[in-house]
């Protein structure tokens, strides 16, 4: 399967780009290669987008985007590389995130050939096919660096790891906490019973439930995406000044 493309949009060229609120200011969150992206405005040296994902908005530098393509995988593994040929002794072309977007035009031996080089198969799976459980997929993350506003293996922060997760499992998700609150799932009454994938809240983070007794999160604490004692957390984020858990919901 593949993505439809229409009028006015492009794709991210790079790697990871910062998705930034104005031009030269702060980042809000991140692209990866091969994202569509709507062209909203733009100048020589900045293009304003709306990111097709999530309909988050921002400003990228112009050399950030390229012509749109109809993609046909996404990188499904942590990471991976496109190498410049189908040998993996070859020298790396491009380090590229879980969740990136590639044109697949041929395979050769264990190697699918793409616009991004030559990447293993077996890191690849086609759009449209998603995985099922939205904690597999953020354990893929387990350790990843902390990033503010981050959404790669190279760095992500809370509400960026809600989203890698959801999207690979084919659950559409905003970008930041605070619409995941309000969005995501079913809100369950306080007092209810954990289970693996609800999501737990606070003012500006979000965690996964791991199992009734873990959470899975990227969290300034460890400074990485991490596994934590589910009450001690709680506890400790209380303690530590940012309040109780405003919500607990239940994806589908």
């Amino acid at each position: 399967m593949s993505e439809d493309l229409s009028p006015g949009q492009a794709r991210i060229a790079l790697p990871v780009v910062d998705l930034l609120r104005a031009p030269d200011g702060p980042r809000d969150r991140q692209l990866l290669c091969g994202e569509r992206v709507e062209v909203l405005d733009k100048t020589q040296d900045w293009h304003h987008i709306r990111a097709a994902k999530d309909g988050y908005q921002g400003y990228l530098p112009s050399a950030a985007l390229a012509p749109a393509q109809t993609n046909s995988h996404w990188i499904s593994a942590p990471a991976s590389h496109g190498y410049c040929a189908a040998d993996f002794k070859s020298r790396e072309r491009i380090a590229l995130s879980h969740g990136s977007r590639v044109l697949v035009t041929g395979y050769e031996d264990r190697f699918a050939k793409t616009d991004q080089g030559y990447i293993p198969k077996v890191h690849l799976t086609p759009l449209g096919q998603h995985m099922s459980d939205p904690v597999s997929v953020a354990l893929l993350f387990l350790g990843t660096p902390y990033l503010w506003g981050g959404n790669s293996r190279f760095g992500i922060d809370c509400s960026g790891l809600v989203q890698a997760a959801c999207l690979a499992c084919g659950i559409a998700c905003p970008g930041d906490s605070g619409p995941q609150e309000r969005e995501l799932g079913e809100l369950l009454p306080e007092g209810s019973a954990y289970q693996r994938n609800d999501l737990l809240f606070w003012k500006g983070h979000v965690a996964l439930v791991q199992d009734p007794d873990t959470l899975l999160h990227a969290n300034v604490h460890a400074m990485a995406v991490a596994l934590e004692p589910l009450n001690a957390a709680i506890a400790r984020i209380a303690e530590q000044g940012d309040g109780p858990v405003t919500a607990h919901r239940r994806l589908a």
